[in-house]
């Protein structure tokens, strides 16, 4: 097999549910070396529980999931800590731990899984701080920077041990259309010139459609459309014509009906009660 087209990842028949609610619904789908793989679908349709699965964060009610060639699903913290360290994870909020400056937050990855010097230390994180836009920000705490900046300290970090492969929550939420420009450009230079594979969790289009070499479409737990970007522009799917152009009117419902509602895995339910009922103590 050609090494540019085999399988980073590999998931198949991937199934979970939250009580009676299935949010994964026999998910398969690979990743192949060098490509950004783009998932994308609306609120609630499973794709950031799809990536924690695939991170080996959550383990599935059933399937499978392989991270370059080995299955993760059934292995330990230890095990799955070892395939990690060939990964980098960009989270939506940036994780960034608030007690630690810019620099040492992206300094932790090699400070916990290599042996360089302080000084190789230093030199690797003014380089990747660099790559991001923030020279000189080394010794800010994240308090006092935009959400933004946070963003891409997560990004340094997520960068900070040249990973084989990069996976993305969200990546540009939070930032203006000029870094989310610069952000893309990075991405796009990272797996063109140093053949890195991305996975990227988005809901936003412009992004999507600048980055990815595949794109998947989920709704219900599913996989209801994939392909090229030019394969997705012209699906015939009214779902997918309605989210890629973002238009109010459509297929898919605006908000959650009751039965999501009541067996989200985030959203407890409860009665019902007026007003009065509730505040009967503030109300005379």
């Amino acid at each position: 097999m050609n090494p540019e087209t085999k399988p980073v990842v590999e998931v198949v028949d991937l199934f979970r549910k939250f009580g009676s609610r299935t949010v994964i619904d026999g998910i398969s789908l690979t990743v192949y070396r060098g490509e950004t793989l783009v998932i994308m679908g609306g609120s609630g349709c499973g794709k950031s529980t799809l990536l924690r699965h695939i991170i080996g964060v959550m383990k599935p009610n059933a399937g499978s999931v392989k991270i370059f060639g080995d299955e993760i699903t059934a292995m330990n913290d230890r095990q799955i800590d070892d395939i990690r360290r060939r990964f980098g994870m960009l989270f939506q909020s940036g994780a960034l731990l608030a007690s630690l400056t810019v620099g040492e937050n992206v300094a932790l990855p090699l400070l916990q899984h290599t042996d360089m010097s302080a000084t190789e230390v230093e030199d690797t994180v003014t380089q990747k701080l660099q790559m991001v836009g923030l020279s000189g920000f080394e010794n800010l705490k994240p308090a006092e920077i935009s959400g933004g900046m946070r963003k891409r300290v997560g990004l340094a970090r997520a960068l900070v041990l040249d990973p084989e492969l990069l996976f993305s929550d969200e990546p540009t939420s939070g930032l203006d259309p000029i870094m989310t420009a610069v952000v893309d450009k990075l991405t796009l230079e990272l797996t063109k010139r140093s053949g890195m594979t991305a996975v990227v969790v988005t809901h936003d289009m412009t992004s999507a459609f600048r980055i990815a070499t595949r794109m998947i479409m989920l709704g219900r737990g599913k996989i209801i459309a994939q392909g090229t970007p030019d394969e997705i522009r012209t699906h015939p799917d009214p779902e997918v014509q309605q989210f890629i152009n973002g238009e109010p009117d459509g297929p898919m419902p605006l908000n959650l009906s009751q039965d999501d509602h009541e067996h989200h895995p985030h959203v407890k339910a409860r009665p019902l009660v007026s007003a009065r009922q509730r505040f009967r103590h503030k109300i005379p």
